[in-house]
């Protein structure tokens, strides 16, 4: 089993995700459709000093509130607000963690064992306290479910050793996962198989929230036993009970969800200081005019606005807009070039002959060189992003641990390039030149323009060589890449959890899930990135992500793209939007949880 992402994926690409707010008048009037899926059983009361209602409009509908298979950005921004975390991001840094579930954890065992003590006083809104039982339910449940659609292939990386599921990988058995997560009295105990420098920040990740174990056995979850749990490996939970009919710990519990609308309400028995807003809407309009003149008309606080061309040009400056501008940009970016193409017509001639390549085109460094030096990032940041960004020297976000500042990004050369492609396969690629075919998403300017600036250059340099380029939808390039089927394509990344390990592993390992797209083996970079997964002294590991970008840049791997600093527009009677609060691994778009908005 592998992970996939083409939520996340598609999300970033489009730049299209984002929260949004409804009518207050209508939210008040609880006009939200119809709701027709309603939390059971609470014996809980709203919070009773909040007031008003956050409005929310979405683009598209929120796929599952079951923390045990949340893993796209829309799901998560409620599943973060209904649910909680053993540990949290501090402020606006992506390195601090601090407690939320857990008041303190110690290492032991070198680093493979964690105990968390675990906070008292705490209800879920079904009104059962909070106990270890609840954790440890989830994690085992977590671990025997792990589909593909999850994000608890890291989670089964650090505690069993494999990302795979008992169906995959018939070595995992219930006394494994039983001997990973237990409890000790109230205390919480994981023990790895071998110390990871990751495993804080990926429980921090929202798809690792504590559910309502007697909740969730109540209303038809799995029943943690080891009598059923091979029944349940690798269960889809997408439309789950606990989908359907949730219960966390957080500063809000459900209310409601349809096709049109999800709704939630401020939690009265919350442990931590109580929300100040009593309503929360999501609704999903489709339409981004109708979005936009909601927010407008003051009546959605957030709307997913099309990214920053829209915010710029019909949004800034507008009545009662605020704009938060230059957020950090977690995301990273990169045009691939395949080093073993896969499958048949994609290549012309297959030959170096002017009217194709052969399928290991790219494997010749000069060529990748060629490319690398071909690509005017200056003018892309210029053209595509408003000014906005920086160019980059790896594939892993700037803001993030790990990048190495002082390490230069790669120059835009026409002469470097023209002087890469002269050596490039022994002088055949000048002599004879070659005729490639490139993909973007169909509908993304940023892709496009990308492409047909690498196409410009490219062919600027010698009248044999020719870059086809041709729109294709977002789910075709996903199944053809994941194929190693694609020649060139711009795709990237968003981060589970804040270590660069998520970002390296991923595109420089031969064992990474973008490995395919890419389709090279370098034995250096693979025993780099083997050992920062393990080590947990923090100077050696950046040391090792140097060495690696160093390496990669050498040997042109990718064609970077540059950061791509956030924006974000809000209705301005909306407090608690800044940037010492936005952190962006929380509360996707607002960089903050609901429970620390207010209205004026």
């Amino acid at each position: 089993m592998k992970k996939s992402l083409p939520l996340r994926a598609a999300a970033l690409a489009t730049l299209a995700l984002a929260l949004a707010a409804c009518d207050n008048r209508n939210a008040n009037n609880n006009n939200t459709g119809g709701g027709n899926t309603t939390a059971s059983g609470g014996t809980t009361s709203p919070a009773g000093g909040a007031s008003g209602t956050l409005v929310v409009q979405e683009s598209a509908d929120i796929p599952t509130l079951d923390p045990g298979t949340t893993y796209d950005t829309g799901s998560g921004q409620a599943v973060e607000n209904l649910y909680e975390t053993l540990v949290t991001y501090q402020g606006n840094s992506l390195s601090e963690l601090g407690p939320l579930l857990a008041t303190e954890w110690t290492t032991g065992q070198g680093g493979r064992e964690y105990r968390f003590t675990l906070r008292e006083g705490v209800k879920f809104h079904s009104g059962n306290d909070f106990k270890c039982a609840d954790a440890e339910y989830t994690f085992r449940r977590n671990l025997v479910t792990n589909t593909s659609s999850s994000g608890n292939w890291f989670l089964s990386e650090s505690l069993l050793g494999t990302g795979s599921n008992a169906n995959d990988d018939k070595s995992i058995t219930w006394e494994r996962i039983t001997n990973a997560v237990k409890c000790d009295g109230e205390t919480l105990v994981f023990t790895l198989p071998k110390a990871d420098p990751a495993f804080l920040s990926k429980l921090a990740y929202t798809g690792q929230s504590i559910v309502d174990s007697a909740h969730a056995k109540k209303i038809g979850e799995w029943d943690g036993t080891e009598a059923t749990w091979k029944a349940a490996v690798g269960k889809d939970l997408t439309g789950s009970p606990l989908s359907q009919n949730p219960s966390g710990t957080g500063a809000y519990r459900f209310l409601s969800k349809n096709s049109n609308a999800f709704t939630a309400e401020a939690f009265g028995d919350y442990w931590g200081d109580k929300a100040k807003i009593k309503n929360v809407v999501i609704q999903i309009v489709p339409e981004q005019a109708a979005r936009q003149q909601a927010f407008l008309r003051g009546d959605a606080d957030l709307i997913e606005t099309g990214g920053r061309p829209i915010v710029e040009a019909q949004l800034r400056g507008k009545p009662g807009v605020a704009i938060l501008d230059d957020l950090p940009d977690i995301s990273a970016f990169g045009i691939f070039m395949n080093q073993d193409i896969k499958g048949e017509g994609r290549l012309g001639s297959g030959k170096l002959d002017g009217q194709g390549i052969p399928a290991n085109f790219f494997s010749d460094v000069n060529v990748r060189k060629g490319f690398v030096s071909a690509f005017d990032v200056p003018t892309y940041i210029k053209q595509v992003q408003s000014g906005k960004g920086e160019p980059r020297n790896f594939l892993l976000p700037d803001s993030f641990p790990g990048y190495d500042q002082d390490l230069a990004a790669p120059k835009f050369d026409l002469d470097a390039a023209r002087e890469a492609f002269q050596k490039a396969w022994n002088g055949q690629v000048w002599k004879n030149g070659f005729t490639v075919n490139a993909t973007y998403r169909a509908g993304s300017v940023p892709a496009q323009t990308a492409m047909e600036l690498l196409k410009q250059n490219i062919e600027s340099l010698n009248p044999k060589f020719k870059v086809n380029i041709q729109g294709k939808q977002w789910s075709e390039i996903l199944q053809d890449g994941d194929q190693g089927k694609e020649i060139l394509i711009m795709t990237g990344w968003a981060p589970d959890y804040a270590d660069p390990d998520n970002f390296v592993h991923t595109m420089y390992s031969s064992e990474g899930f973008y490995h395919p797209r890419a389709n090279f083996t370098d034995p250096q970079l693979d025993a780099w990135v083997q050992e920062a997964r393990t080590t947990t002294d923090t100077e050696r590991r950046n040391e090792l992500y140097s060495q690696i970008a160093k390496r990669a840049q050498d040997q042109a791997y990718y064609i970077l793209m540059p950061s791509n600093p956030g924006i974000l527009a809000y209705r301005d009677n909306l407090q608690g939007i800044g940037k010492d609060t936005f952190n962006p691994m929380l509360a996707f778009r607002t960089g903050t949880l609901w429970k620390d908005l207010s209205k004026s």
